[in-house]
């Protein structure tokens, strides 16, 4: 039996029910929710029907059916103990062009009641062609126990933004991929939430650029750990040049179209070399495809990124890179111990067995070779300045200050060590800001200018 699922509309249409018993009285709840008008003849009814009929929620014909009761109906539901009644019912409809259903008569009906899972405008119909209800009743029961209670009100907003995205922006390509990305997202109620801007202004990111390279971290393997970005990038790129880590289940988020290569170094085995990733990026972005440099943990943490970050700009790519979670955060989240426990670390140094052996490159003094990062730095960064200088480390030691980091307001201020006290006080408006030094970021990027030896970018 080949069967199509679909929704009708009911509101303000006219409906036929014939009977009112236990069988008739299941069909009603489901009824009336959609607003239609119902009709109910039977010579005799269970006392909620009689009662929604006194309410007015429909109408009650006491007498026996007739033919004439099934004229000016948009659907016929036929539920008394006798099946003859049914089979006439059923006979009179069809005559009329009508769709019927016989309860529990699967020759005598045009359309089956599936067994339905709902949260607000969500609706889940599970039909099983009317060989077995309680097969139906108990995948209903299932799915009903996994979808969240929420997702109802949350549908409720998606239809919002979506028919604002419609009226606002143009048919195509672009808008499809803005209303997938929507689909994915959390909506807040707040006039700042990221999707509600997102909707509004339709903005690129919503997937990956033609001819443009992304960064991007894998996190430590789990899918559920990528962020929502890096599952949109992954899932709309043309090209993914993946770390050997990478796991299957990541890989298998890509498109069927895109191309998928392995360009890991395992354990000193090395199958490719840095320089024939950074070409591979280079000649798939040239020819106009999105490439996505998966990497794992985080893409800024080991991964040789700034290698690939100096070939793109030496060629003048665009490049992007989102941020993954780090290897050394999902360890600790395993263990279930704090990196930073009040009463036992105030720092964490993140070090690797491998260093790049170059024989240009004078040995740092132990003090200064590794890259300090400073969560709370606080407003006043003189006494800090200080303690630094203290220790030993250079005045000219570049410093880079981070606020509202990865948000549309990132602000940037690059110093050195001798810089900081210069600064005075942050303002509290920076918060929450982030302090990095070392040599590793004595250079960050153009700055948009330079005030009295300070150079400050706003993102």
């Amino acid at each position: 039996m080949s069967l199509l699922p679909i929704f009708l509309k009911l509101e303000g249409r006219q409906c036929l029910l014939v009977g009112a018993g236990t069988v008739a009285l299941e069909k009603i709840g489901s009824l009336l929710k959609t607003g239609l008008r119902l009709r109910v003849v039977a010579p005799e009814a269970r006392a909620e029907v009689r009662e929604l009929a006194a309410e007015g929620k429909l109408e009650w014909v006491e007498r026996e059916f007739q033919a004439a009761d099934l004229d000016g109906n948009f659907i016929v539901i036929a539920a008394t103990d006798v099946p003859e009644v049914n089979a006439a019912v059923y006979r009179g409809a069809v005559a009329r062009g009508i769709p019927c259903n016989s309860v529990d008569d699967i020759p005598n009906c045009d359309f089956f009641f599936g067994s339905v899972v709902s949260r607000g405008d969500l609706q889940i119909a599970i039909s099983t062609a009317g060989e077995s209800p309680v097969v139906a009743q108990r995948l209903r029961r299932e799915i009903d126990e996994q979808l969240p209670e929420d997702l109802g009100p949350w549908l409720a907003k998606l239809g919002e933004l979506r028919r604002e995205v419609l009226a606002t922006h143009p048919r195509g390509e672009e808008r499809r991929l803005l209303l997938h990305e929507l689909a994915q997202r959390q909506i807040c109620v707040s006039a700042l939430c990221q999707t509600k801007q997102l909707a509004r202004s339709g903005r690129e990111a919503a997937r990956a650029v033609a001819g443009s390279v992304y960064l991007v971290g894998a996190g430590p393997g789990d899918p559920e750990l990528l962020t929502l970005k890096a599952v949109r990038l992954i899932e709309s790129a043309d090209v993914i040049l993946h770390d050997d880590l990478v796991p299957k289940a990541i890989l298998d988020l890509a498109p069927p179209h895109a191309m998928v290569v392995n360009v890991g170094k395992r354990c000193g085995a090395k199958n490719i070399t840095q320089k024939e990733i950074n070409a591979l990026m280079i000649e798939h972005a040239r020819a106009q495809r999105s490439v996505v440099r998966l990497k794992s943990g985080d893409p800024l943490l080991f991964g040789r990124a700034s290698e690939e970050l100096a070939a793109l700009a030496e060629v003048g790519l665009p490049v992007e890179i989102v941020s993954g979670v780090s290897a050394a955060f999902a360890a600790a989240a395993a263990i279930g111990r704090s990196l930073t426990d009040r009463d036992w670390a105030s720092h964490v140094i993140l070090t690797t067995g491998h260093h790049a052996q170059s024989h240009n490159r004078e040995a740092l003094p132990a003090v200064e070779a590794g890259t300090r990062v400073v969560y709370m730095p606080g407003r006043d960064l003189t006494m800090l300045a200080s303690e630094w200088l203290a220790e030993g480390l250079p005045k000219d030691l570049p410093c880079v200050v981070v606020s509202r980091a990865a948000q549309p307001n990132q602000q940037l201020v690059q110093t050195t060590l001798g810089g900081l006290g210069a600064l005075g006080k942050l303002e509290p408006s920076a918060a929450p800001s982030l302090l990095i030094a070392g040599w590793a970021v004595r250079e960050i990027g153009p700055a948009e200018r330079l005030v009295e030896g300070v150079a400050t970018k706003t993102a």
